[in-house]
């Protein structure tokens, strides 16, 4: 991913509101990224924990979308995975996300939903390395297969909330 400005960033929500857009804060985090390392941007607002931010490239041009967790959890003695980043974790460290569809189709109340990384860190848990079993060997492509994943699927979704 391209470093992006925050102008660009601001710029590129197909889903929010004005409201949204004039609330939201990026996070400091923007400010020291590996963008040659991301193939997309996301984070939970601080000021309101059921807003998360998803940003990627759709043919080189930044689209975001505004999420909005589920208020409620799924039981911390199941397990459940990201349905982005395919981690299985506990299952309340994933959430059921909605994002409001863009255009027409958003006005008239439609959206999309799937289950995510709580704390939306996908981008992250795609290049964490399990440990390896006695007498295991690691294959250097499993990790780039699941980076690729990640960013198709991760723009998929983008490209069907936009429309």
């Amino acid at each position: 991913m391209r470093a992006l400005s925050e102008a660009e960033i601001r710029g590129s929500f197909v889903n929010a509101t004005p409201a949204e857009l004039e609330q939201f804060e990026l996070p400091i985090e923007v400010l020291v990224a590996e963008w040659e390392r991301l193939d997309a941007l996301a984070w939970r607002d601080r000021s309101n924990r059921r807003l998360g931010y998803l940003v990627t490239l759709l043919d080189d041009e930044p689209v975001g979308i505004v999420l909005r967790a589920a208020e409620t959890t799924m039981s911390r003695h199941r397990a459940a995975i990201c349905n982005l980043c395919h981690t299985q974790q506990p299952a309340d460290q994933v959430t059921l996300f909605s994002a409001r569809r863009a255009g027409p189709a958003g006005a008239k109340g439609d959206s999309l939903g799937s289950y995510l990384c709580a704390d939306l860190s996908c981008q992250e848990n795609v290049r964490l390395h399990a440990p390896l079993a006695p007498a295991e060997v690691r294959d250097g492509w499993q990790a780039l297969r699941r980076i690729e994943g990640l960013a198709r699927r991760t723009r998929d979704f983008v490209a069907n909330v936009r429309g």
